[in-house]
């Protein structure tokens, strides 16, 4: 029996088997920035006359990003659970690894937004709970291709899954198709 390296072993796992595998080591990491490119892939999808709220600051570089395509946006250090509603729309990126509370509370907050999450988020019962009763206002966009987030010290990432643009109650996008759940 030979004893296989740490590489020969990480190039056979994909996912889910790499993390419990590295369970004991295993850290939550949620600092990865929105590069323009998703943005201005969804411009047209933007409400122009609505003022946005980047609810997760992060570095800055989203608000950054969504000004410089032409929106008037709102974006502080606040804490997005516990901060009064800003603006008209909430388009974010928020942190991943939060997504069941970041959801919980834009339906709470019942305002219209435009987020980036896993793919597989929209299949969890926590979505299909909140959402029922809703599905008509809620849509989807897929992107053209899949979103590398900035990783801070990294000068090129490369992310391993697909994401979507989940969109509720947008006004820009009322003419299209609703999600429905099975």
């Amino acid at each position: 029996f030979k004893q296989k390296t740490a590489y020969e072993i990480a190039s056979c796992l994909v996912g889910s088997e790499m993390c419990i595998r590295d369970r004991n080591t295993y850290k939550t990491d949620d600092e990865y920035y929105t590069p323009k490119h998703a943005w201005e892939d969804i411009v047209r999808f933007i409400p122009k006359d609505k003022v946005i709220w980047e609810a997760f600051k992060g570095n800055g570089d989203s608000a950054e990003h969504l000004r410089q395509l032409g929106f008037e946006v709102l974006c502080d250090d606040e804490d997005f659970f516990k901060s009064q509603a800003k603006g008209d729309i909430v388009v974010t990126n928020p942190p991943f690894s939060k997504a069941k509370a970041v959801l919980e509370r834009l339906v709470e907050l019942d305002m219209p937004f435009i987020i980036i999450l896993p793919c597989f988020k929209i299949t969890t019962r926590y979505a299909r709970e909140l959402f029922r009763g809703k599905e008509r206002d809620l849509k989807v966009i897929v992107p053209q291709k899949r979103i590398n987030f900035v990783k801070p010290g990294l000068l090129k990432s490369k992310c391993s899954f697909d994401c979507f643009y989940y969109c509720f109650r947008n006004p820009a996008m009322e003419d299209l198709p609703n999600l429905n759940f099975a």
